[in-house]
């Protein structure tokens, strides 16, 4: 799909790299928090050529185009960088049906867009492509042809774990298989992401848990490394302008699926039912909110919103709880630290590093409704703490960064890169 240039275009490209050992070409389809941080750190440092993605607007960019364009799809970085590939998302976010024809059009929509990154990295003089993955697989193949270097960012676990899990979890609860999407993926597209990993000259993972996920075999031989998320800003929190209350309130954010253990969640809700509780649910429905009453019909509901209204909601709830079974690096985690909460979550949240065990937070076992009951407890009796709590959470959150993040990526695709990377012959 990615095609060969002809050799005389291969050659021209490896002596152009001369002198560029240190600029990058970064490809994402959707951008997001981390893309924006890294294309933000590579700009300021003079190290970005070109962001491929499929509908952004830079700085500088034609007024129609930015009109086009979210808050999320607009980048801190000129416009002349940024190359599109617009009509396929177009056509995904216009697009009606059932879900299995919503992933269709998401794969195609990044399929074309890893056709077009690959069909014109020839005319680009970074040595570097730091790509996604399900975005990557054809660019891939023909950065290895120019003589590229291929980064790789695995954002969530690898496919093969995050697939026996779930159909793990379709075992124990039959009635929330619906909302486990990731286990009705197409084996061509299993078959691209096991290409991207293989092709991956540096692989970078946001966790522990991630870089576990990976398959030995690449890991003995590809270089991989670990770059958490940073945390958003930490702001000041008045305890003493809080409602009184008795009710030690719960916080659930993400998509309601049992990828998120939502439903072990419920569970321990149902043990703690003599307890003072509250929970509260912000995030995306899988299922009709009928589905989700039946199991538990005692919980306030939050839909999707901005950042901001996220953390207003934050401030009034004494702590988060996210039993997942499968992640990454849940930004969630950190974005409630900053906001003074204490977390629930499981080590595949990708979060272990962030927990001081009753100060911090709590680690419970991935499906152990008992464990989270009993973790939540502990919190009901530590409510006297909550100021000191509070603080100690802020500075956890405040020890990740946007800009190390990014900075471990560059400087990790650098290291040995002029003499350790060696062009493959024409």
């Amino acid at each position: 799909m990615g095609g060969k240039p002809h050799p005389s275009v291969v050659e021209e490209k490896k002596k152009s790299m001369t002198g560029s050992l240190d600029r990058f070409v970064v490809s994402h389809p959707t951008g997001n928090t981390f893309v924006r941080a890294l294309l933000n750190r590579l700009n300021n440092q003079s190290q970005l050529e070109k962001f491929f993605t499929t509908i952004g607007a830079g700085e500088g960019a034609n007024p129609l185009i930015t009109s086009f364009c979210r808050e999320k799809r607009q980048y801190a970085i000129t416009d002349k960088m940024i190359s599109r590939q617009w009509m396929p998302e177009f056509a995904r976010l216009l697009s009606k049906g059932d879900q299995t024809k919503k992933r269709q059009r998401t794969d195609h929509s990044y399929q074309a867009l890893d056709y077009k990154v690959s069909h014109e990295l020839s005319t680009l003089n970074s040595q570097i492509l730091h790509a996604y993955e399900d975005c990557c697989s054809d660019s891939f193949a023909q950065a290895k042809e120019l003589g590229m270097q291929c980064s790789y960012e695995l954002p969530i676990a690898h496919w093969a774990t995050v697939r026996r899990l779930l159909a793990e979890e379709a075992e124990r609860y039959p009635e929330w298989e619906p909302t486990l999407e990731s286990t009705r993926e197409s084996e061509e597209k299993l078959f691209r992401k096991e290409e991207e990993l293989r092709r991956a000259d540096r692989i970078t993972c946001p966790s522990q848990f991630v870089l576990d996920s990976i398959p030995l075999e690449i890991r003995q031989k590809t270089p991989c490394q670990i770059s958490p998320f940073g945390s958003p800003p930490s702001e000041p929190v008045n305890v003493e302008s809080f409602p009184k209350s008795d009710t030690h309130k719960l916080l659930f954010v993400g998509s309601m699926s049992q990828r998120k253990g939502l439903a072990d969640l419920f569970e321990a809700m149902k043990l703690l039912k003599r307890e003072p509780i509250s929970l509260s649910i912000l995030g995306q429905p899988s299922m009709p909110m009928e589905f989700y009453r039946k199991q538990f019909a005692e919980f306030e509901y939050f839909p999707p919103c901005s950042n901001q209204k996220v953390r207003k909601i934050m401030k009034v709830h004494d702590a988060l709880v996210l039993p997942s079974i499968v992640e990454g690096r849940a930004l969630v985690q950190q974005e409630a630290l900053s906001c003074g909460l204490p977390i629930i979550v499981t080590p595949n949240a990708g979060g272990v590093d962030l927990e001081e065990e009753g100060k911090t937070g709590h680690i419970v076992p991935i499906r152990s409704p008992e464990k989270i009951a009993q973790s939540i407890r502990a919190m009901i009796e530590n409510k006297n703490r909550k100021e000191e709590i509070q603080k100690l959470c802020q500075k956890k959150a405040e020890q990740y960064s946007w800009a190390s993040y990014a900075e471990n990526i560059i400087d990790f695709n650098l290291s040995n890169s002029a003499q350790g990377f060696v062009l493959p012959d024409p």
